[in-house]
């Protein structure tokens, strides 16, 4: 495994997560979602099906879906989608739901309502266990990418190193984090060591 403190960049445009349950209500009872493209993340897909999230300000219409069903229903969007629809998410690690605001989603065949869900995903970089042991990072560490993107150079801090063994090597930022440096999913960004102290993310309850 190399140690090479280059990682690819994916931009994350917003998107959705649905349960069984939701899938059903919003496409009819027993929909099963069409693969429009696989992920760089072994198992996850962009679904051909799309939604509309509906705010108090004003709405998304094409969201795509991204599979597999979850356990839990998730709406990511970034910051300039909160403005759109009039909303005011906090930033969160996937699946760190409670407190966050809801949104009505509408399908081709129903709408729900969701109580809460919608986040602002943090910074965040996949990797496997191999390729934390060989940058010298850990699960949950906090880092910082430089961006070297000719007249855009970016420094991100704040980044959260997620480590599993299905993971594969790769920083994920939103659309409006890609946006501000001129970067492309497939572009590259460099680990910056980590500084003393190590800092780890508390991870809420």
């Amino acid at each position: 495994m190399t140690s090479d403190p280059h990682i690819p960049v994916a931009i994350s445009a917003r998107h959705v997560h649905l349960t069984r349950k939701s899938i059903d209500r919003l496409f009819g009872e027993g929909h099963e979602l069409h693969v429009h493209a696989m992920l760089s993340q072994p198992g996850q897909f962009a679904a051909e099906e799309t939604v509309t999230l509906v705010g108090p300000n004003g709405l998304l219409p094409h969201v795509r879906i991204v599979g597999p069903v979850r356990s839990a229903d998730q709406v990511e969007i970034s910051r300039s989608d909160e403005y759109t629809l009039g909303l005011d998410a906090p930033v969160r690690l996937s699946g760190e739901l409670d407190q966050t605001p809801g949104i009505l989603i509408q399908g081709p065949l129903g709408q729900m309502r969701l109580d809460h869900g919608v986040v602002l995903a943090r910074r965040h970089i996949h990797m496997s266990p191999a390729e934390a042991e060989a940058l010298q990072v850990f699960d949950h560490e906090i880092v910082s990418v430089a961006i070297q993107n000719g007249d855009r150079d970016v420094v991100y801090g704040d980044v959260v190193v997620r480590v599993a063994s299905d993971y594969r090597l790769e920083l994920h930022l939103d659309t409006d984090e890609g946006n501000a440096a001129g970067l492309h999913s497939g572009d590259q960004a460099l680990l910056i060591a980590p500084t003393p102290g190590r800092a780890r993310l508390q991870r809420r309850p």
